[in-house]
């Protein structure tokens, strides 16, 4: 490769400055007393060329301890719970928060914003939980790093979509109010507390380390929220507003503007979930509908066995209390009024050779085989020729009859068409807000992923779990501190031989 113009100059000056540190620290004397010798010991073998992924993974892990704790990348997140109503109906993650750090079971959430855990003093929380988890409480006073929001904050008066926010007058806290689609709710005061992250920093390298954010502390809940059958810690809103913790944190440059999810369907269930952008050549982007408070897109029409559905596209428009929303923390699915007997019609007229339709109504059957082998696929087509293939299991649901199965979606009866649990799983989803845009691609959940690492807010690294590939959108001053560190790799066995 042909050397840059200057670049001798910076080489020699560079390694001229190197040699004057090394002759400086071999003659220096403390008030007049031998020097203390230290004995040191390299962190990579002199004879061994250490990959440049190496150091930069080993500075940015100094970095994290340099910077308090915070470093920007990648955070990974466990994943538990499955989209089978019968068993589970909603996944779930792990999140700590405080000093010392506290453990909390919280619904992933597309649909909504706030991060809220239940609090010591909450009303009406349940105490135990039918899924198998054991219910954790938060306690501002027991963590010393916590401390409310006040009333004067300029974050009580952000205006957040479906969360209301009011001053407390008896304690000047910030509080909130807001209820849910099914018609639960929770209220409570905003706290600020340290939110512990898990940070891909590189293949087989995580950084511990924690982050300033804001959440909500639940005092009250009702409706759904109070029953012990699915009873949860709290709720991880990923919505976009400035609230959400993926804003919170992306604002900082603390994770990018983006995050990912896989939800395995069957099984177990589990999954992936990582604030940061899951690579795979198969996923298709559609447009995010602008200025909504969800996660909207444009759905142009249905096909069922490839034949579109004799339904006019403007049933599926987008305004303020229409169109089609992509939301996590929903079990089944919902389609249109106008849309959804079309759905049921076509698919009914497909199987109807091959399947018992039952007292239940037509959208269940009693089936004697395979249902990928009978049920046709289906297609849901969005803007920007971005088409999302639902298989079989991606549009019914088990019934409690060992071989009935039903149609998972259900009637809207508020012209918005949900993408809940049942479409999601067994694909990757990716929420691209620094451009506006939803991917998806299916996926086998089990399996592992491609993530990118980012180097600032909206420049991304390709890195896989195995392998690394450089990205050419790396700033300029990135590559010359590279570059010097490179060279520090090749002068070590120079210096270690200028070393008495």
């Amino acid at each position: 490769m042909p050397v840059m113009p200057g670049a001798e100059l910076l080489i020699s000056s560079f390694l001229a400055a190197v040699m004057v540190v090394v002759v400086q620290v071999s003659v220096v004397y403390c008030g007049g007393f031998p020097p203390t010798l230290l004995n040191l010991e390299r962190a990579f073998p002199a004879a061994q060329r250490v990959e440049l992924e190496a150091l930069r993974a080993r500075d940015w892990a100094r970095h994290a301890r340099i910077l308090q704790g915070v470093v920007g990348g990648v955070v990974d997140f466990s994943v538990a719970g499955a989209s089978d109503p019968e068993a589970v109906g909603l996944y779930y993650t792990k999140v700590k928060l405080g000093s010392p750090p506290k453990e909390f079971n919280v619904q992933i959430d597309t649909g909504s914003d706030i991060l809220w855990v239940a609090c010591n003093s909450c009303n009406d929380c349940p105490k135990s939980s039918g899924i198998g988890i054991e219910l954790s409480l938060f306690d501002a006073a027991s963590s010393s790093t916590a401390s409310p929001v006040s009333c004067s904050d300029s974050l009580c008066n952000s205006v957040v979509q479906t969360t209301a926010t009011e001053c407390l007058a008896q304690s000047n806290q910030c509080g909130y109010s807001f209820q849910y689609g099914d018609g639960s709710g929770t209220s409570g005061y905003y706290v600020s507390d340290l939110l512990y992250l898990e940070t891909i920093m590189g293949p087989s390298l995580v950084v511990n380390s924690s982050a300033p954010i804001v959440f909500g502390c639940s005092t009250y809940q009702s409706g759904e929220l109070t029953k012990a059958d699915r009873a949860i810690d709290g709720i991880f809103g990923f919505g976009q507003q400035d609230l959400s913790v993926i804003s919170q944190l992306s604002s900082r440059g603390i994770t990018p503007k983006v995050f990912s999810h896989c939800l395995k369907g069957d099984g177990n269930g589990g999954g992936i979930l990582v604030l940061g952008e899951i690579l795979d050549p198969s996923i298709i982007y559609s447009p995010l509908v602008p200025s909504q408070p969800h996660y909207k897109l444009n759905l142009q029409s249905i096909a069922v066995n490839r034949q579109l559905l004799p339904v006019d596209p403007a049933v599926f428009a987008t305004s303020s209390n229409r169109g089609t929303i992509v939301d996590s923390g929903t079990t089944l699915a919902y389609l249109v009024e106008e849309a959804y007997d079309p759905f049921v019609s076509a698919i009914t007229a497909v199987v109807s050779q091959s399947v018992i339709l039952t007292p239940k109504g037509s959208q269940c059957y009693q089936v004697s085989t395979s249902i990928a082998e009978i049920f046709p696929p289906v297609a849901l087509n969005f803007d920007g020729g971005a088409s999302m293939f639902l298989r079989p299991e991606d549009y019914l649901v088990h019934a409690d009859v060992g071989t009935t199965w039903c149609i998972g979606f259900q009637k809207a009866q508020d012209g918005v068409t949900i993408l809940g649990d049942l479409v999601l799983k067994d694909k990757i989803f990716v929420y691209d807000l620094a451009h506006q845009r939803l991917g998806w691609a299916d996926y086998d959940c089990s399996s592992s992923v491609n993530v990118s690492i980012t180097f600032g807010k909206d420049e991304f690294v390709n890195e896989g779990q195995l392998s690394t590939s450089n990205s050419s959108s790396s700033s300029s001053l990135f590559k010359l501190i590279m570059m010097s560190i490179t060279l520090l790799v090749y002068l070590s066995p120079i210096i270690g031989f200028l070393l008495p």
